[in-house]
């Protein structure tokens, strides 16, 4: 695992994180007990599925894996402090609450789930110059 740091904008008001970007090889000793998926999200750079898993000693890890347009096998995978991905799950689901309220001719605002897809933008521009 290669460990980064991601800045934010000021305005996004979320600290600086620690991220690990994982081998395959990792990946599969991370999840071996099995995972949980927990959402997805479908932005413009990717698709995102979040999940946490456990491994043989019994360790949970908080993860995403990335995906590109048209491809089947993830181009990244991402591993989360606890607390880091419990804000990117706050956010999504405050945004699913959101859109249950907004009627369909409403123009669309930046919400939580804009907010989340702006993180992982930060989080994919900073990991593309580290190497699993």
């Amino acid at each position: 695992m290669k460990t980064f740091i991601v800045g934010f904008h000021q305005e996004d008001n979320v600290d600086s994180m620690q991220v690990q970007k994982l081998t395959a090889a990792e990946f599969e000793k991370t999840t071996s007990r099995g995972f949980r998926r927990l959402f997805d999200l479908d932005t413009n750079i990717g698709y995102f599925v979040f999940f946490d898993a456990e491994d043989d000693e019994g360790d949970l890890s908080h993860l995403v894996l990335q995906y590109e347009e048209g491809d089947q096998d993830p181009s990244d995978c991402y591993s989360f402090s606890k607390p880091d991905f419990y804000e990117f799950m706050a956010l999504y689901l405050q945004g699913m609450n959101d859109s249950a309220e907004v009627e369909e001719d409403d123009e669309e605002d930046y919400g939580p789930v804009h907010h989340l897809a702006h993180l992982m933008f930060h989080i994919v521009e900073e990991g593309k110059s580290v190497k699993p």
